[in-house]
């Protein structure tokens, strides 16, 4: 009974931002689990990439190149999908974060730039995917949060970027809300730090890498498929009660 939550066959999950790090390994968990994964990626040669890694692990994976900041490529692709089927699930992983500015340093370009793939694009595709969802009365949307929404990092200086996950967090709880008694539940993950290329700034700091650690309780970072785990459960109807939430994967982070 309980196992047979966590089986998506028969359905399509759309992953942005699928290419690698967090988003790679959701595609994979969530066709490990026996979704369609469609890799949405901005990058023609990362989509190629996973598409053909996914394949070999036996995974029904497509890809479709998207740039998130564009409202009527989202639109677009939602509706190609939705011809052979729509999609059932729907995770918003593509982010950006060029931290270590100042806010008083932050030009427009740089808090538009976050504010445009991050919160953004988050929309644009709960909009595209989610009104579509809503006609089937059926659907689970998950984005990518961070625990930016919830504390200030340091030491690294990043407003833009903790005040764009901040949105996604209260966009997350605002549709859940609207979309609840419709049948489409959205939910979102809140990370630590994660080993992944977005990240890599840090890992090669020693003395923020040593900030970053001594301040989780775990004493690690961590890995992008301890996150992938997170959006399967949430992504299933395992989590069929769950809907508005914020789900901290910290390592206990946000506990000091």
């Amino acid at each position: 009974m309980y196992l047979e939550k966590l089986n998506l066959k028969g359905r399509t999950a759309v992953v942005t931002g699928g290419g690698q790090g967090i988003g790679f390994a959701c595609a994979q968990a969530l066709g490990e689990a026996g979704a369609k994964v469609v890799v949405a990626e901005l990058l023609a040669d990362r989509v190629e990439a996973a598409v053909a890694q996914l394949r070999k692990l036996g995974i029904d994976a497509s890809g479709e190149r998207l740039d998130v900041t564009d409202s009527a490529a989202v639109e677009a692709l939602a509706e190609k999908i939705e011809s052979s089927g729509g999609a059932q699930i729907l995770v918003n992983n593509a982010g950006v974060a060029k931290s270590d500015v100042r806010a008083e340093d932050t030009s427009d370009e740089h808090w538009r730039f976050h504010m445009s793939v991050n919160l953004d694009g988050v929309f644009w595709c709960c909009r595209a995917f989610g009104k579509r969802m809503l006609t089937r009365r059926r659907g689970a949307i998950v984005n990518i949060g961070s625990m930016s929404g919830f504390i200030v990092n340091k030491p690294q200086e990043q407003a833009f970027y903790n005040a764009s996950k901040a949105g996604v967090h209260h966009l997350t709880r605002s549709l859940a809300a609207e979309w609840a008694d419709r049948g489409v539940r959205v939910n979102a993950v809140a990370p630590t730090y994660i080993e992944t290329p977005l990240t890599k700034f840090g890992m090669q700091d020693a003395e923020m890498a040593k900030v970053w650690i001594d301040m989780t309780p775990m004493g690690r970072v961590g890995q992008p498929e301890e996150i992938a785990s997170v959006v399967l459960f949430l992504a299933s109807d395992a989590a069929s009660l769950m809907t508005g939430s914020i789900v901290l994967a910290d390592g206990g982070y946000c506990c000091w």
